[in-house]
């Protein structure tokens, strides 16, 4: 590949959104429609972040946000939503255990770490008292 092509390709794949993804969308238009509230991006109300954070001060809530910053969080009931790219996360589907087969030694380290983030991240959330679903 070229410079100029792996530059078009990046440029390209920069534009790919985190956030607001076809299957979180599809997932908070179901729930809302069965009658579910919710908040996204793992924002929770201040009185609460502030209750965490005196409770368990060693379980890092930056910008008032769970760890992980879930895409769904029912704060009232305690529980989170994450909807996770296969790839990216490494689930145990077909297309999460596919890895590229070039330049293993970027690809190899950076999955791992995702991997061992999202875990790192349900444990505190587990520790907090949440309870999690990953889809």
């Amino acid at each position: 590949m070229s410079a100029a092509q792996r530059s078009a390709l990046m440029s390209l794949m920069s534009r790919i959104s985190s956030k607001d993804t076809g299957p979180e969308l599809a997932l908070r238009r179901l729930l809302h429609a069965a009658g579910y509230r919710y908040r996204v991006h793992g924002i929770l109300p201040a009185r609460q972040v502030a209750q965490l954070r005196s409770s368990h001060p060693e379980i890092p809530l930056r910008g008032g946000k769970l760890p992980g910053s879930p895409d769904l969080v029912f704060s009232a009931r305690r529980k989170a939503i994450f909807v996770n790219g296969c790839f990216w996360h490494g689930h145990d589907c077909p297309v999460g255990q596919r890895r590229p087969a070039s330049n293993t030694g970027y690809w190899n380290p950076k999955l791992d770490a995702n991997i061992a983030r999202d875990q790192r991240n349900l444990d505190h959330l587990a520790a907090l008292g949440w309870e999690s679903l990953t889809l």
